[in-house]
């Protein structure tokens, strides 16, 4: 009940008297919605306290859709799908924009749920991009998008199909949006069996037929499609089905490059140059792994503690003189580094951004929030680390 209680005390009165309205639960004892907002908030603190389960079941679960959405990944998912921004501007925090959209737009705030999903996804093992053809209308018609169904309960031997299309954007490290057009495909599986008890309390097993999830996104500007889905070969396949279908192309099956990561620029002193309006304090490397030129077999790994008082060039000078493996006849394969900013507000200490960049493709980058993402990319690109996309 945690997130409940959470929802509740972040809430404004008004939005949280339309979300139990909306949830047709009896609160008893009954919450007077005129009290000042700290009797509400104990009102509603007690009526949930003797709600009956399935009621708070209910409500709980609800709760936590909501509060899923008020980080900032959350929060650029609804600013994505809105159609007017400007309601959810004059909403007093993120708990109360991510409940509007829940109750004014469920459709809008399961497609939220859904670029959420997506973008989180985007460069992990479930990922896949592919380069399409620019500017194609993507259909939208109901005889395109039954093909569509048609072809993935065909490919996949489902017997349901359901396919949503709606529009996007995509924040880039430039700063401004992409336009995306994003199709979410669910398919029934195979029939499987699970453990569960019964009306009599005996435990049976229970068929049932999963569902399964996948998002494509296609750009138009640039052609590119992407796809969120478990498995290589039918992320592959249900772009092919895509690009015939709702696209009218032909699937050629270029894959996107890899982003290439180069770490050369760290065999010597780096200053990391960067801008003031972003805060940052300053940039330390904290680690490398080097291997030597002339064997595969050999690592060795250079490590700044928080305690260290030089860099790690001058540690690695200091340390083996004219062995420093620095020098030459050395390639690094791993870096980590420390991204400090300033404090804001009332805080005596600024955030840190960590990121571990692995050669030739890896970078954690995609664990971080939205605006460290766009921020470690701008900054990788100038610095000369991250080569290309």
């Amino acid at each position: 009940m945690p997130v409940l209680i959470r929802l509740i005390r972040n809430t404004p009165v008004p939005s949280l008297r339309a979300f139990f309205t909306n949830q047709a639960v009896e609160l008893t004892p009954p919450v007077n919605w005129t009290a000042p907002e700290p009797e509400v908030v104990q009102s509603l603190l007690q009526a949930v306290d003797e709600m009956d389960d399935m009621a708070l079941a209910r409500v709980r679960n609800n709760a936590e859709r909501v509060t899923k959405m008020t980080d900032e990944a959350g929060q650029t998912a609804l600013y994505s799908v809105v159609e007017d921004r400007a309601n959810l501007d004059v909403l007093g925090n993120a708990h109360d924009r991510a409940l509007w959209l829940f109750l004014n737009d469920p459709t809008g705030f399961l497609r939220a749920e859904e670029v959420r999903f997506t973008d989180e996804r985007r460069r992990s093992r479930m990922w896949d991009g592919f380069i399409g053809t620019p500017n194609m209308p993507l259909r939208r018609d109901a005889g395109s998008v039954a093909a569509f169904q048609q072809a993935i309960r065909e490919r996949f031997a489902s017997n349901h199909a359901h396919v949503d299309i709606f529009d996007r954007f995509r924040p880039t490290f430039e700063g401004e949006d992409c336009e995306l057009v994003q199709v979410v495909v669910y398919r029934e599986g195979l029939p499987d069996d699970t453990l569960a008890f019964n009306e009599l309390g005996a435990l049976i097993r229970r068929p049932q037929r999963p569902v399964f999830e996948a998002a494509l996104t296609y750009e138009p500007a640039t052609g590119v499609i992407e796809v969120v889905a478990n498995d290589r070969e039918s992320r592959e396949d249900m772009v092919r089905l895509m690009a015939r279908d709702l696209l009218g192309i032909e699937f050629q099956q270029e894959r996107l490059p890899f982003r290439r990561y180069d770490l050369s620029v760290l065999l010597r002193p780096f200053d990391f140059p960067t801008d003031l309006d972003d805060g940052i304090a300053g940039v330390e490397v904290k680690q490398l792994r080097l291997m030597p030129l002339d064997s595969v077999g050999e690592r060795v790994t250079l490590e700044c503690l928080r305690k260290a008082d030089r860099t790690i060039w001058d540690m690695a000078r200091d340390r083996f003189g004219g062995a420093d493996p620095l020098a030459g006849g050395w390639v690094v394969t791993q870096a980590k580094l420390t991204i400090r900013f300033h404090p804001t507000g009332e805080s005596r200490r600024g955030r840190t951004l960590p990121l571990t960049i692995t050669m030739p493709h890896g970078c954690n980058l995609k664990d971080q929030t939205e605006r460290e993402q766009m921020i470690g990319e701008r900054y990788l690109r100038r610095w000369g680390i991250l080569r290309d996309a």
